[in-house]
């Protein structure tokens, strides 16, 4: 039976989505609320049309949960989603916390951290929390598309239907913050294709002929297609759940194909936050900038849940 590492030894990484990507002295802000805890920030992925913006940092567990805690409260106290809106789904200020366990921690400790920071969040902010992926308490809820449903707009009709009841916290959404969704997941890739057209049906009809639900869709893939104002084009934004199974080539080689045969091409690709440097050993050329990879050797060999 291997050995596994002491606690002292455990490393963690925490990926929260936060509803804001177009105020450049918050992002800063939020960054240096977690370096500001201790925690290791390796990468801030802002995007001005999704109005969100990823951070990925790493640490052991308490300085993890200490980092994500200051984030997570100032981003409350500084986003109200009442005049918020981007092309990417969301339903809270902190939207989205994901704990993905490095190295040799077992998923249990990331699923200790997501439930322990996910009360303390909601007990100090008001902000009522679901627990999604390898944390989730509820079956029904482990799907964080599931979760994340209908949008901050209608998230007072679904907390009002007793099956919705939150985790932590009141059956009622935060009046500006809505609610957060913190869960423990393995690596996950978000990898999005930016189209040489404006023509969002183009986007929208390759990401259904591509996504794991769909005949014929590729395994372990999400996909949405949106428009990006700021830029002019269509773009199909994808989370490669499983790298092993259905990694970055393989999704760039279908996407590439499904565009030609709609009249368009892939200008570039973006990779948002971090992934294993293992999956990119045949990643297309074109990447929009250097990617942010970290050693494969630090991340489980399991899929992911959600974004």
């Amino acid at each position: 039976m291997p050995t596994r590492a002491r606690p002292s030894e455990y490393l963690l990484a925490a990926i929260p989505n936060v509803s804001e990507g177009r105020d450049r002295g918050l992002i800063q802000a939020l960054g240096d609320a977690v370096e500001g805890a201790g925690a290791d920030l390796r990468d801030v992925h802002a995007d001005v049309d999704h109005h969100r913006t990823v951070y990925t940092y790493l640490g052991a567990p308490d300085v993890v949960e200490r980092a994500t805690l200051a984030l997570g409260r100032l981003a409350v106290e500084r986003i109200d989603l009442r005049g918020h809106e981007g092309v990417h789904p969301r339903v809270g200020a902190l939207d989205v916390v994901p704990f993905v366990p490095l190295a040799a921690t077992p998923m249990e400790e990331a699923v200790k951290s997501a439930r322990r920071v996910g009360r303390t969040f909601s007990e100090t902010t008001g902000v009522p929390v679901f627990f999604y992926g390898e944390a989730t308490e509820r079956p029904a809820r482990r799907e964080l598309p599931v979760v994340r449903w209908g949008g901050f707009e209608r998230l007072a009709e679904r907390l009002a239907d007793p099956a919705w009841c939150p985790d932590c916290g009141a059956a009622a959404p935060h009046p500006s913050a809505g609610v957060s969704v913190f869960g423990a997941r393995g690596p996950l890739i978000a990898f999005n294709a930016m189209l040489d057209t404006a023509d969002v049906a183009i986007a929208k009809s390759i990401a259904a002929a591509i996504r794991e639900s769909a005949p014929g869709g590729l395994p372990a893939v999400r996909a949405m297609g949106v428009f990006l104002a700021s830029r002019s084009i269509a773009q199909v934004s994808m989370n490669l759940l499983d790298y092993r199974r259905t990694p970055p080539s393989a999704v760039a080689a279908r996407v590439d194909s499904e565009a030609r045969a709609r009249g368009a091409r892939v200008g570039v690709w973006e990779l948002v936050g971090c992934a294993p440097a293992d999956a990119w050993a045949d990643a297309p050329a074109n990447l929009l900038a250097p990617p942010c990879l970290l050693a494969a050797a630090l991340f489980v060999a399991r899929g992911a849940a959600g974004c």
